[in-house]
């Protein structure tokens, strides 16, 4: 199975190095499909806004609702978040050399989110790189059969295993 992780230890790390990432790539003549998130700080000291980018070409969209300085839920919004899950697929349909998730989160841990897609990709041998951390890393085991290969939150380091998987599919130079 071709499906690797990186976690980051830091809030927002793992964000910062998927974009990096996939900047990179593509700018190497790989195409990637996907999400990378972009976290924006708020001004008015609440949380940061999330937005995510749709790989390769797609738009930015906002996934984070504003729910004030006392909420303690969820900020996620599933409408957006379904929104980047489908202009995904529309992409990886088209044709990919790799599926990019920015986070494995709490949708994918119950089964929606990217998660069908993610099993789309592997089915048709497109590599998988998923953004994790410890609060879901029991799913994300669980829904891959603890096949994920642990990649540490280091761009060369990513970037060489994507190269890798891509020249066995002989998608990329």
């Amino acid at each position: 199975m071709q499906i690797a992780y990186t976690m980051a230890p830091g809030r927002g790390d793992t964000d910062q190095i998927l974009y990096q990432l996939a900047s990179r790539l593509m700018t190497a003549g790989v195409e990637p499909c996907g999400t990378v998130q972009i976290n924006t700080d708020r001004t008015d000291g609440g949380k940061c806004d999330m937005d995510v980018q749709v790989l390769p070409d797609g738009p930015t969209i906002r996934i984070s609702q504003n729910l004030g300085k006392s909420a303690r839920g969820c900020r996620l919004n599933p409408d957006a978040l379904e929104q980047s899950v489908s202009l995904t697929e529309t992409a990886l349909h088209k044709g990919a050399d790799l599926l990019i998730v920015n986070k494995f989160g709490k949708h994918e841990a119950e089964g929606r989110g990217f998660r069908s897609l993610i099993g789309d990709a592997l089915s048709q041998g497109i590599p998988v790189l998923v953004g994790l951390n410890d609060l879901n890393r029991d799913a994300f085991f669980e829904f891959v059969g603890g096949e994920g290969y642990e990649i540490a939150p280091n761009v060369d380091l990513l970037e060489a295993w994507v190269l890798d998987h891509c020249k066995l599919l002989g998608t990329a130079a």
